[in-house]
């Protein structure tokens, strides 16, 4: 068949016939995507194997519901573009950092199975046949499903047999003035050796046949695409047919003129190839002086970590693709030959390029709740009582205009903040600047480990520095991971405390697309756990008295397994009892096994886990009150809220953790009650929405497959759709 690159050959890849529908490319979801065990007896011990999921399994599974939504035709088709295009960057970050993980352990000897027992070579196994599984799918819709119906929208991605003569003469130009110039082909021979490939990168292994200026013989060469270079660039609207948006890959414009790169040469065959490699860092705690430096030196070794996977044109000769293989010590499982580019993501570009908003999602307005919907200092809103938004349904523009007030108020003294995930040129960071220049007490605690946002944490950290704030790097051994604002205010009668505390990041772009809440508090006990977690943080010295707050790695795992037994407990004496557990990954082994004897004492468990869950639902005398389902849709779910019935007098707390092990022993995390009655009961009506969602829901099944749930005859309800009618305004 015909791609975006021209004829494909490879029988093996060859994609539905142009009539099949989107159901025949759906997975079959009566067919488990993970191997599962048989389902243990009712009186199996809690930490037998059999109780629990593969954690790497379960995650490749919540991408399979990713990659469904391309698929969804409630999604409009530029969203659907962009839930494909999701799919493939979740599924290089788990090559970059799991697989590469395992794989290392694996050379070193180890053998790290986690609670559910399976050996790590098995477990790579089936981590490369569901991923084939799921990159050939991918590919099939791209070109099957999506391609087709952009192309009937007036958005098309030209291949090269499809130029116009107008249009490969602008791209022969384009080629020769924007490319050419700045290309670096590399020949290989003794002298020549395999160059080093930065991780994920856009290559091409050329075949060449000839002889050259120094009477070398052809042979094979690697072209590198320039990474200065766009990959997906637009043609004049002169070149297109009226009313039409077009496309060329820069993939396609190297393959069409490869030849111009090695004149007087010919190209027997020109093949596009990308590389995935180990992109963990390692920084020994005990080896580091200083972690900024430390982590300086590891971005750049990044780039070149061992290889890990290999995406290579479909239509590449096996020999060329063994010889890859070879290169980079790779083996026949980790080869991924792809129907179309081996980059997708850079189609993301695409989504914003072509301003066609009948093609999105429409915009809305967020909403705000009264209490800041009057004008005036903020300060006294808060004073008034605690504030909750949820977000992106309400507005974040409040957390970022109590930072601006704080950073113009002459009354106020210190502001301390932590810093996970904030994105450049962050309004957060300069109300900061703005006042540490001011001559206020300003501490920032930033993570400059937190995964791929290392250059830009270290970037604000300097800058930060510069204007005068005190800026610390957390704890040595633990990512600080809490949301934490406080601030110091002089009102009459003395000094006053605030503080804001969330579940989800500082970070203005992904406030409106990831859901998480932020609470505004003047609560005296709340505002002075926060300032004794700093003063714990900046300082040294014993565990410090925290009142309402669990926090981690301290409090937090105990308190909540301790919740979880305290409404076993309820259940057992005969009395109601209920659990509602929001959170995006469930893997922590004693948490699981607190669940399970919550379930079997008889307290109905609703968990509501986006991602990765290790738990099996539904086992008959171990969780058959358990209940998992996992949303999808519009937005990134992100709450971790968490809702305890307590034997009438119920408990809803947030967090910044999830329930994982690296966030309850390994991270500074804090949990948060609403101690407000009815900003409690808001969340709880919030979660019940949730429950109740037959559109966006999936159903996790006990041998760990998810079924999507169907309104059928029933009224549709969106979880998400309906908070958005309930908090935002449409535009």
């Amino acid at each position: 068949m015909t791609t975006l690159h021209g004829p494909q050959t490879s029988p093996s890849a060859q994609a539905p016939q142009r009539g099949e529908s989107a159901g025949e490319l759906r997975l079959n979801r009566h067919r488990p995507g993970i191997k599962a065990k048989p389902l243990p007896a009712p009186e199996a011990a809690l930490d037998d194997p059999a109780l629990y999921i593969n954690r790497e399994l379960s995650h490749l599974e919540f991408n399979i519901r990713v990659l469904e939504q391309a698929l969804d035709p409630a999604h409009p088709l530029l969203d659907r573009l962009r839930f494909l295009l999701i799919f493939s960057s979740n599924l290089d970050e788990f090559f970059e950092i799991r697989v590469a993980g395992f794989k290392h352990s694996l050379a070193l000897g180890r053998d790290e199975s986690g609670a559910d027992g399976l050996p790590v070579p098995q477990l790579l196994t089936e981590i490369s046949r569901l991923a084939h599984e799921q990159v050939e799918r991918q590919y099939r819709i791209l070109n099957e499903l999506l391609l087709p119906a952009l192309e009937e929208e007036g958005i098309r991605f030209r291949r090269r047999e499809d130029w116009t003569p107008e249009q490969a003469n602008w791209v022969a130009d384009y080629f020769e003035s924007r490319i050419q110039p700045v290309i670096s082909p590399i020949g290989l021979d003794p002298s020549h050796p395999f160059p080093r490939l930065v991780n994920k990168s856009l290559n091409f292994i050329v075949e060449l046949e000839g002889k050259d200026a120094f009477g070398r013989e052809g042979g094979l060469a690697i072209l590198p695409a320039p990474r200065s270079l766009p990959r997906l660039i637009g043609l004049p609207e002169s070149l297109c047919a009226e009313g039409i948006k077009e496309y060329v890959f820069l993939s396609s414009m190297i393959h069409a003129h490869a030849g111009e790169v090695f004149p007087g040469m010919r190209v027997k065959g020109c093949y596009q190839f990308r590389l995935t490699r180990n992109a963990d860092l390692s920084v020994d705690p005990e080896a580091v002086s200083d972690l900024a430096s430390a982590l300086r030196g590891e971005l750049l070794a990044r780039r070149y970590g061992s290889g890990v996977r290999l995406e290579v044109a479909d239509n590449c000769p096996e020999e060329l693709a063994d010889f890859l293989l070879k290169q980079f010590e790779l083996e026949e499982s980790d080869l991924y030959r792809v129907n179309g580019p081996v980059n997708l993501t850079r189609m993301m570009a695409v989504i914003d390029d072509v301003a066609r908003p009948e093609l999105v999602y429409r915009p809305f307005t967020p909403g705000l709740p009264k209490a800041l919907n009057r004008g005036g200092s903020l300060f006294d809103a808060i004073a008034g009582g605690d504030i909750l938004l949820h977000h992106p349904f309400q507005s974040f523009a409040p957390v970022e205009d109590l930072l601006a007030e704080a950073a113009r108020d002459p009354e106020v003294l210190a502001i301390k903040q932590t810093l996970y995930r904030t994105g450049a040129d962050s309004p957060i960071v300069g109300a900061l600047v703005e006042a540490a220049r001011g001559g206020k007490e300003v501490t920032v605690v930033i993570e400059l480990r937190a995964r791929f946002d290392e250059a830009d944490n270290l970037a604000l950290a300097a800058k930060l520095q510069e204007a005068g704030a005190i800026v610390i790097y957390g704890v040595m051994a633990y990512k600080t991971h809490a949301k934490l604002l406080h601030i110091v205010r002089r009102e009459r009668g003395g000094l006053r405390y605030y503080a804001h505390l969330g579940t989800g990041n500082y970070h203005t772009k992904t406030a409106r697309l990831y859901t998480d809440y932020s609470l505004f508090t003047a609560d005296p006990v709340l505002c002075e756990d926060v300032f004794q977690l700093f003063q714990q943080l900046s300082g040294m010295g014993k565990q410090r008295r925290i009142e309402a707050l669990l926090h981690a790695p301290f409090t937090l795992h105990e308190g909540l397994v301790a919740m979880i037994d305290r409404e076993a407990e309820h259940a057992r004496q005969g009395r109601r009892a209920h659990l509602i557990i929001k959170c995006n990954s469930l893997t922590e082994p004693k948490l699981i096994r607190a669940l399970y004897r919550a379930s079997k004492a008889g307290v109905e468990c609703d968990l509501i886990i986006r991602g990765q869950c290790c738990l099996r639902p539904g086992m008959p005398g171990i969780s058959e009150n358990i209940r998992v389902r996992s949303i999808v849709g519009r937005f990134l779910e992100h709450t971790r809220v968490f809702y305890f019935h307590n034997d009438g007098q119920g408990e809803v707390w947030g967090s910044s953790a999830d329930f994982m092990t690296r966030n309850m022993f390994h991270r500074v995390e804090t949990c948060f009650p609403l101690r407000d009655k009815k900003l409690a009961a808001r969340v709880r009506k919030d979660l019940e929405t949730y429950l109740v969602d037959n559109c966006q829901s999936w159903l996790l099944q006990p041998d760990g497959s998810y079924l999507k749930q169907h309104p059928g005859e029933a009224a549709p309800i969106s979880a998400q759709e309906t908070l958005l009618y309930a908090y935002a305004t449409k535009a």
